[in-house]
């Protein structure tokens, strides 16, 4: 879908309608003064995971060893840059 420009005075009269838009997967960018100034656009959308889906896949999932998975991760970051 192409990208639609419209005014501040068009997004402050027709909010629904542009909104309806975005809704609908349309990116929009706001203008003032013939300077663009923001943009509305969709977000995803999250979906639902059944309980019993993830206790399933991770009753299938591998073991891990915490203290090897541990020491792994401290090997590529340093644990002490943050505390």
């Amino acid at each position: 879908m192409k990208i639609r420009t419209i005014t501040q005075r068009e997004l402050r009269n027709e909010s629904g309608a542009v909104l309806r838009e975005v809704e609908a997967g349309r990116t929009v960018i706001v203008s003032r003064n013939g300077t663009p100034v923001g943009e509305l656009r969709p977000i995803k959308r999250r979906r639902f995971v059944p309980r019993a889906t993830i206790a399933d896949a991770s009753g299938n999932a591998a073991r891990i060893d915490a203290a090897q998975f541990r020491a792994d991760l401290d090997a590529v970051v340093n644990p002490h840059t943050y505390g």
